[in-house]
């Protein structure tokens, strides 16, 4: 009779999720994991072969929770960017590791789903993946700066934020004119 687990991939990836958060990147190792499920490194090479494929379940996993959150919004531009700012804001190792290399592309397009979506929406199918370029780099940059604390010229980065926002549907939709305050 054949032994029974002592873990599966979903606790390994549960606890490597932990482990971001609480130490980062570099301290996500497969000896950390280890530890945090009760088993012995070695059992876990059965689930993930290595580091790398540890550090990519933990993207994958990040993405999908994030992706699943985006289509729980309303599906506008405003409401996609603030939701992929609080997911930021609440997990922001597990946020710079699902923009790292060890992101699957296939995960990363499926993420890139509602974006492409509102996208489409506001320029049509011809402009959609330039219109979803520049929103996802701008709420990017923006979310990385903020959490780097880039941002050290006073003010409220909400105001800011949402300011950005307003900017780039004016933009996207061609409607000028001030920016409402």
């Amino acid at each position: 009779m054949p032994t029974p687990e002592k873990t599966s991939l979903d606790q390994i990836v549960a606890v490597g999720r932990e482990l971001l958060e609480a130490e980062g990147q570099h301290r996500l190792t497969m000896q950390g994991v280890a530890e945090g499920v009760g088993v012995r490194a070695p059992s876990l090479y059965k689930h993930v072969g290595n580091r790398a494929a540890l550090l990519a379940a933990v993207a994958e996993a990040t993405i999908d929770d994030v992706t699943a959150s985006l289509e729980a919004t309303d599906g506008t531009l405003e409401e996609l960017a603030r939701c992929y700012r609080r997911r930021a804001q609440e997990q922001p190792e597990g946020f710079r590791l699902m923009h790292s290399a060890h992101a699957s592309p296939e995960a990363l397009a499926r993420m890139a789903g509602p974006t492409l979506r509102v996208a489409r929406e506001l320029v049509g199918d011809q402009e959609m993946l330039e219109a979803a370029r520049m929103l996802t780099s701008w709420v990017t940059g923006f979310i990385e700066m903020e959490l780097n604390g880039a941002f050290r010229f006073g003010g409220d980065i909400d105001d800011a934020f949402e300011y950005g926002l307003r900017g780039m549907r004016r933009a996207l939709t061609g409607e000028h004119g001030a920016p409402p305050h």
